[in-house]
C-alpha cells in the first residue's frame, strides 16, 4: 500500500502523506480504512473476521485504530517525514 508523496495529488478519496501525518493518535475505522485504501464496510468486515491489518481498540460502542500502527504498515516514518 503506497502513500502519496508530499506535493503529489492523491487519487479521489485517498489519503495523502501530509494528511496521514496530521492524524491524531487514534482514528475511527472509516479514517483508518481510507488511509489503507479500503472502504468503511470492508474495514468493518475485516475487523469482524479478525483480518484487519492493524490492531484495533474496542472502546465501548466504538472502535479506534492507533495511527502509529497505520504509519508502520504503510511504511511511513513520521519522525523522518517531519524533518
Amino acid at each position: 500500500m503506497a502513500v502519496q508523496e508530499a506535493g503529489e495529488q492523491a487519487p479521489s478519496g485517498a489519503m495523502g502523506l501530509e494528511e496521514l501525518l496530521a492524524l491524531p493518535a487514534t482514528v475511527n475505522v472509516t479514517t483508518a480504512g481510507r488511509a489503507l485504501g479500503i472502504g468503511r464496510d470492508k474495514a468493518y468486515e475485516l475487523i469482524r473476521s479478525g483480518q484487519f491489518p492493524v490492531r484495533t481498540l474496542p472502546l465501548g460502542g466504538t472502535i479506534r485504530v492507533p495511527t502509529a500502527e497505520l504509519w508502520k504498515i504503510l511504511g511511513v516514518d513520521a519522525r523522518a517525514e517531519r524533518e
